[in-house]
């Protein structure tokens, strides 16, 4: 290795929530951080969830009130520091005939509402869906009902923003970079890494490695790493479906299906309804998830089971499909393996090593703060915890007023129409100011791309967000994806190249 090559403390592995966590958390504690992502930031299952920061509900029934009460309590500081990107959403929850009885479902409730601290929700209560406005989207035979709250999440900008702040903080952020192999040198790991565009390779080094490569976690170990005898992950498919918008209601709607299993359907992106998850085993490579016939008709049946406006699959617009890396216990249907996460210390030769197996979206942040905990044990103690408080970028204005943040970005640029301004707001919060400068007209942001989307917009998201391609802005960084046609890809895509600068 040359004498020149970057020496970090800390070097992570996978550009998803967890990891760009890590190495948000590392950074501010003053140490030096590498962060290799082989794809886009959460191009896998971090982009591919239900979009939502929740305790589980359902996991209640598994008795798993500790992971459960770990996530209310995340749940209350995203919402917190990140108003921009978590917002509260009230749920619908229907009480259906041969599925969990009222007085299960309110005992639930009443658990869940006591099992967290909740400063920014309301708690539940019941509903005669004769009476209630909610109830003109589901079917007339349908009578009581509870409603709760949790939070929703643009869950890519999340990992974005969070990997923003890293940088921020000094943190090397290398997307399209896939760790090859690597090998411990004098108490040191020396990781190769490859730039998936060039194919050019290069070396690193590090005190210590954390693989936080989700569903691809196992293979880093025995792949790359060369771990012996690594601990499995037990790879579970969560798919789901996008259609027109089937219901006026802004609350979303929880089913109990009747094999036993819940299925959301949710307000989404102002003109669509997303339905899901499914619980498959997944065999074969993550990145090749698809969802499958029988997922799509299941999300139907479920959904039109319980919706006054059937779905049928030719009404499906769009379907994503995410691999969950779950704890492999050797038995149990998938629906039924535990959510919960474990942190490894196996180290090789006595490098240090510290692997995040499983884990939900939710409870990244903790996560996140534990594995730092970790390797100031091994790297000496910088810094103290830190990331329960501050704001992550964007989201630094007061009280969580977004709908402030949105008036005062229309009055600054009035040019913008309020769905402009609103989508905005919502993906930068504060941060809309570095995209729109001193524009006072919509020529000054320069070329439109279409969609609310212009050249300073994209400018913004190659030079501070990694954006490398369409798909990155359109399915990442935005959902404008579902609005996107071929000539608009392309025009971004060649935009993004540098063909049409």
């Amino acid at each position: 290795m040359s004498g020149g090559a970057t020496f970090y403390d800390l070097f992570v592995i996978g550009g998803g929530v967890n990891g760009c966590g890590v190495a948000r958390d590392a950074a501010g504690r003053g140490f030096s951080v590498g962060l290799a992502e082989k794809d886009d930031l959460a191009s896998g299952t971090s982009s591919k969830s239900t979009k939502l920061v929740h305790g589980g509900l359902r996991y209640l029934e598994t008795l798993e009130f500790g992971m459960v009460r770990e996530a209310l309590r995340e749940r209350e500081i995203l919402l917190t520091i990140a108003p921009h990107l978590v917002r509260p959403m009230r749920f619908i929850l229907p009480v259906a005939p041969g599925a969990r009885p009222a007085w299960l479902l309110r005992l639930g409730l009443f658990l869940y509402d006591r099992l967290g601290v909740r400063q920014k929700l309301p708690g539940a209560k019941a509903l005669d869906l004769r009476k209630a406005p909610e109830g003109a989207a589901l079917r007339p035979d349908l009578r009581k009902a509870f409603s709760y709250w949790d939070g929703r999440v643009d869950d890519s900008r999340l990992v974005v923003l969070n990997a923003r702040d890293a940088a921020d903080r000094g943190a090397d952020i290398l997307t399209r970079a896939e760790v090859m192999r690597t090998r411990v040198e004098d108490g040191a790991w020396r990781i190769a890494l490859r730039d998936r565009q060039t194919s050019a390779e290069r070396e690193i080094a590090a005190r210590l490695v954390v693989n936080a490569a989700g569903p691809w976690a196992e293979s880093v170990l025995r792949g790359a790493i060369g771990a012996r005898n690594p601990p499995r992950l037990r790879l579970v498919r969560g798919s789901h479906i996008v259609t027109r918008k089937l219901f006026d209601s802004d609350a979303a709607f929880l089913f109990q299906a009747d094999d036993g299993r819940v299925v959301f359907a949710i307000p989404y992106q102002n003109d669509f309804t997303l339905i899901g998850t499914t619980d498959v085993d997944h065999s074969g490579a993550p990145e090749k998830a698809a969802i499958t016939a029988e997922e799509t008709a299941y999300l139907c049946r479920v959904a039109s089971a319980f919706l006054a406006r059937g779905v049928a699959p030719p009404d499906v617009l769009w379907s994503f499909s995410g691999v969950r890396p779950l704890n492999d216990d050797g038995g149990g249907t998938a629906a039924k393996v535990s959510r919960d996460y474990a942190i490894d210390e196996t180290g090789i030769e006595g490098a240090p090593l510290i692997s995040i197996l499983g884990g939900k979206l939710t409870a990244f942040r903790h996560v996140a703060e534990q594995v730092v905990d970790r390797a100031a044990a091994h790297l000496g103690a910088r810094g103290r915890a830190w990331t329960a408080t501050p704001p992550l970028p964007g989201g630094d204005f007061s009280n969580g007023d977004l709908a402030a943040v949105e008036k005062d970005l229309a009055a600054k640029y009035p040019f913008l129409r309020a769905a402009e301004a609103r989508r905005l707001a919502h993906a930068y919060g504060t941060l809309c100011d570095e995209i729109l400068g001193a524009a006072r007209r919509r020529e000054d942001l320069g070329r439109n791309f279409g969609m609310g989307l212009s050249e300073a917009e994209l400018d913004y998201l190659a030079g501070r967000e990694w954006a490398r391609t369409a798909e990155d802005v359109l399915w990442r960084r935005s959902k404008l994806g579902l609005h996107a046609d071929a000539e608009k890809i392309a025009a971004i895509d060649a935009f993004l190249a540098g063909e049409e600068k």
